[in-house]
């Protein structure tokens, strides 16, 4: 199975960095931090990426995945939204509503938070025209 993970923000140094440089805002049932990527953080990664954390606050073990699972499709189907975003970090921080709220207003609230963070994002630059000879 190969999963394009290129997205996913996986250091304790790089989300450190998110939760000291960045700004948290809420939605109704997800609280999430985003931050531009120092250019001295190195990524392979040129757009944003996304991390999760859901604490054991959450429930139990089977429920925190079943969150975590149900963010990383919401996340993937809504990642266009950032495409024209520049080096940033986002993490997402959902609350326990969301593992029982309906898939579709789940993925709205993502959307909604990538359309947020769209608007307030830098933007990457565009490649240069190739030469003609």
């Amino acid at each position: 199975m190969n999963r394009n993970t290129s997205h996913r923000l996986r250091k304790h140094a790089d989300y450190q960095l998110a939760y000291k440089n960045g700004r948290k805002q809420y939605t109704k049932n997800i609280g999430y931090f985003y931050a531009v990527r120092p250019a001295e953080r190195r990524s392979d990664t040129a757009g944003a990426r996304v991390g999760l954390t859901v604490p054991k606050a959450l429930g139990k073990a089977v429920d925190r995945n079943r969150i975590k699972r149900r963010l990383r499709e919401t996340v993937r189907h809504n990642l266009p939204l950032l495409a024209d975003c520049g080096p940033l970090d986002i993490i997402l921080h959902p609350r326990r509503a969301t593992l029982t709220m309906d898939f579709p207003t789940l993925d709205r609230e993502i959307g909604v938070i990538f359309r947020l963070i769209g608007k307030v994002a830098p933007r990457a630059p565009k490649p240069a025209p190739a030469a003609r000879p």
